[in-house]
């Protein structure tokens, strides 16, 4: 190991659901989509699955699903998901708290896998909440402006939708003037439902602005089927000299244009889970996050855990086998990805894998 199992922080994820599942919700939960009388459970991920959990249940790896399910359901979820996140080898878990249904919070799953845990508020639910409670479109605004600075008391960082902030004509890649924001936010007032979370480009840009003021850094979720990073490269940029942070969240068609964006940008990172190997090609070692994005399942965090680490050792080690990486060089870059980079960006205990560490 190149020096980062079992120091690992978890930069972008989830919580996870507390009840006893069956083997029709917990393959629901499973990523992908099933052909037609297949299974998800042959699946790389299911597979994943399979391998890693079962040990940590006292089961043989690759059991078969209804066999895990049933230990499961014999020691409890409770005692389950400790059991499954103890083993994953995650220190610090960073949890956005935005996913709708009876997740555990940051505390909760911290507790369960004896690891300190953070909260990542997401922009569009507290935007939804206020609104929820604001009579006026003044008293919206003023309300807003107070949950942002109140949430970031708390929490280490903010996320949101990255296709909100799509690059149009040069204005759109700053924060909308006052009169602009007020009308978006008129515009949705008048026309939304209780409940509603927003998507009016312009009242999530003077939203972002907002919680970029605060000084905490900001995740940009982007979507595998959506808008690459490249195109909010513009506001990427106009974000520069801030002091604020931009951890990019990209799916796995989108890391290669997020490796180079944070190649060119000082204060952009991206935040990856399975190979990364392409980020590391590409982008500066001070710039690459552990990010599994689990949600639902602790069975997720697990495998994503131990499928990045493998990854990220295999990488290591075939560069310092060719000479091109010292031994101290690979377990440092190990150490900052797995864990060193997350601490700094977001400003946790115990900062590691500098250089002299």
């Amino acid at each position: 190991m190149a020096g980062a199992r079992g120091r690992l922080v978890d930069a972008y994820g989830h919580g996870v659901l507390p009840g006893d599942l069956g083997i029709g919700a917990f393959e629901a939960l499973l990523p992908g989509a099933a052909a037609p009388g297949t299974t998800l459970f042959d699946s790389p991920a299911g597979f994943a699955v399979r391998r890693w959990c079962p040990p940590l249940l006292g089961l043989e790896p690759h059991c078969s699903p209804a066999r895990y399910l049933a230990r499961r359901r014999e020691l409890g979820a409770y005692e389950a998901a400790r059991l499954l996140l103890r083993g994953t080898g995650i220190r610090a878990y960073l949890v956005d708290t935005g996913e709708p249904g009876d997740l555990t919070p940051p505390k909760e799953l911290g507790a369960a896998g004896s690891a300190a845990a953070y909260e990542i508020v997401r922009l569009e639910p507290l935007a939804q909440q206020v609104a929820d409670t604001s009579g006026t479109v003044d008293c919206f605004l003023a309300n807003l402006a107070e949950s942002v600075h109140g949430a970031a008391l708390s929490a280490v960082g903010f996320s949101c939708a990255a296709e909100a902030l799509v690059d149009g004509p040069p204005p759109s890649h700053g924060p909308p003037g006052p009169v602009e924001a007020r009308y978006a936010a008129a515009r949705w007032l008048a026309t939304r439902r209780i409940g509603e979370r927003p998507a009016d480009p312009v009242l999530l840009r003077h939203l972002v602005w907002h919680a970029l003021a605060g000084g905490l850094p900001l995740a940009l979720r982007h979507r595998q089927d959506g808008p690459g990073p490249a195109a909010v490269a513009g506001f990427l940029r106009a974000t520069s000299g801030l002091g604020t942070d931009v951890v990019l969240l990209p799916g796995p068609a989108h890391v290669r244009s997020a490796a180079l964006l944070a190649a060119d940008l000082p204060h952009v990172c991206l935040a990856i889970g399975g190979d990364p190997a392409e980020a590391l090609s590409r982008a500066p070692f001070g710039k690459v996050l552990y990010a599994g994005g689990a949600v639902g399942l602790p069975e997720l965090y697990v495998s994503g855990a131990r499928g990045f680490l493998a990854a990220l050792d295999r990488l290591v080690g075939e560069r310092v086998a060719a000479g091109e990486w010292s031994a101290a060089d690979g377990q440092r870059v190990a150490a900052l990805v797995g864990e060193g980079n997350a601490r700094r960006v977001y400003r946790l205990p115990g900062v590691v894998g500098r250089r002299g560490h």
